[in-house]
């Protein structure tokens, strides 16, 4: 039993990763941080004719189109479909994971801005009631 659960375990932490993988890592070519800090990530890029990526993911992001152009996106499940952007054109998308594609004879720019899920702050410690009474008699 516990050798089954292990087993398990290993598989998850091994696959999660695999299935969550950040464009900038699996595709150094066609993507690049600009900036990044605790909210936000700004990664640039660019495409060429008929150029396309592996399969990654991205959190929640605002894309701002540098050309007109059109690209196909392949998602996990194989399904498919194809876009058409805008020079200046700025769309909200949510989390995702996909496979694009340059389905044009031009080169295609993109800036994207990765929002970070903010981290949840700790709970401010409550004072003892040693600490509370010594404060009540100062």
């Amino acid at each position: 039993m516990r050798r089954a659960l292990f087993t398990v375990l290993f598989v998850v932490a091994v696959a999660l990763p695999a299935l969550a993988q950040d464009a900038t890592k699996v595709d150094s070519k066609h993507y690049k941080v600009e900036s990044e800090n605790s909210r936000v990530r700004i990664v640039r890029v660019k495409y060429g004719p008929h150029e396309k990526s592996v399969m990654h993911s991205h959190p929640d992001l605002v894309a701002i189109f540098q050309n007109d152009g059109r690209v196909k996106f392949t998602y996990p499940n194989g399904k498919s479909e194809e876009i058409e952007m805008k020079a200046g054109q700025v769309v909200f998308e949510k989390a995702t994971r996909h496979l694009p594609e340059n389905m044009t004879d031009r080169d295609m720019e993109v800036i994207l801005v990765e929002l970070k899920t903010p981290k949840p702050r700790p709970a401010a410690k409550k004072p003892t009631t040693a600490t509370a009474t010594n404060s009540n008699k100062q």
